[in-house]
């Protein structure tokens, strides 16, 4: 019987651990998987919801339903994106021999044990650990961060002029966004507890409390000591309100109300309202003047961004990027 030799069996024993080898590593890929390819360099399936978590979370308490699973595929697709910009633009840096000063991580590094830390740098290091980084990870993406930061500015060559005619042409398409509604300033007593009787004796008590009112007696303390509203103990204090915060029929009997006036008597459902105007602002539109800068920092930060996406864009161009 022919026995194997030295080298062969070390040969057989080599291809047995490189076919562990990669058994193990597709295991990985098929675990983790791959989500895009940059060049050469590829993004996982784990990097995206490491980035999307939080706002996955928030989602996940807010919506349900088809308008959850679009949510989530809007945050993904967002957030795979965000990642290819970001390769590209670090693949750029590193291609122009471009080098950042360590003193600028460092410094983030030194402010942020600082400042959230109180300087307790193993603090800082158990922090990390809990989300399984290390301070060297840490470093390496505050890195990246500050290099893509850095580098859009870059994209900007200059600050973009915005000509008078386009600022006008915003104001005049945008006239809602400095318009300010009419305002009243807002008491209300709400009756709908059950304790104070049936809908006709909560009707009747909110009757009297009205004159009482009306003889003088402060809406506010009126409101401390029978509304069952949550802003009974401020004195059934709502605040500033205006169209669209309230309901339709409440938001007219408070609009129609003047200043130092108590509504009648207003009925939803089961439960019983009287409403009392404070005070009111008029309905005031800013000029084309007063709204001036603040059109014009938008509309730089647009163009801004145009000039960002366009040369992120050319870089895509100029590269091989397929999302699986």
């Amino acid at each position: 019987m022919l026995r194997p030799t030295r080298p062969l069996v070390i040969l057989v024993l080599g291809l047995l651990a490189t076919a562990h080898t990669a058994q193990r590593a597709h295991a990985q890929e098929v675990l983790d998987g791959l989500a895009a390819v940059v060049d050469d360099k590829v993004i996982t399936f784990s990097q995206i919801r490491e980035m999307v978590a939080p706002k996955e979370r928030a989602a996940h308490e807010k919506l349900e339903g088809k308008e959850l699973a679009e949510a989530i595929k809007q945050i993904r697709t967002e957030a795979i994106n965000e990642l290819i910009d970001r390769q590209l633009i670090l693949a750029y840096f590193k291609k122009q021999g471009f080098t950042l000063p360590s003193y600028l991580i460092e410094d983030r590094i030194a402010t942020v044990i600082r400042e959230e830390y109180n300087g307790d740098r193993a603090a800082f290091a158990r922090k990390l650990s809990t989300f399984g980084y290390t301070i060297e990870r840490f470093r390496k993406e505050e890195t990246d961060k500050i290099i893509v930061q850095s580098m859009r500015q870059q994209a900007v060559k200059s600050t973009p002029v915005v000509p008078v005619e386009k600022m006008k042409a915003f104001y005049r398409e945008h006239i809602k966004e400095f318009t300010t509604e009419e305002q009243v300033q807002l008491r209300m007593i709400i009756l709908r507890s059950e304790e104070k009787g049936t809908l006709e004796q909560r009707q009747a008590l909110l009757e009297e409390i009205r004159e009482k009112i009306a003889s003088g007696a402060a809406f506010a303390e009126m409101a401390r000591t029978y509304s069952d509203d949550s802003t009974a103990t401020n004195g059934g204090d709502w605040g500033w309100i205006q169209t669209g915060t309230l309901n339709e029929t409440l938001t007219k009997a408070a609009m129609t109300l003047k200043v130092g006036q108590t509504s009648r008597l207003v009925t939803l459902g089961n439960s019983v309202y009287l409403l009392f105007c404070e005070a009111k602002r008029p309905r005031t539109v800013q000029s084309f003047e007063e709204a001036r800068d603040t059109i014009e920092k938008v509309l730089l930060s647009q163009e801004r961004q145009k000039a960002q996406e366009d040369w992120v864009g050319r870089l895509r161009k100029k590269s091989y990027v397929k999302i699986f």
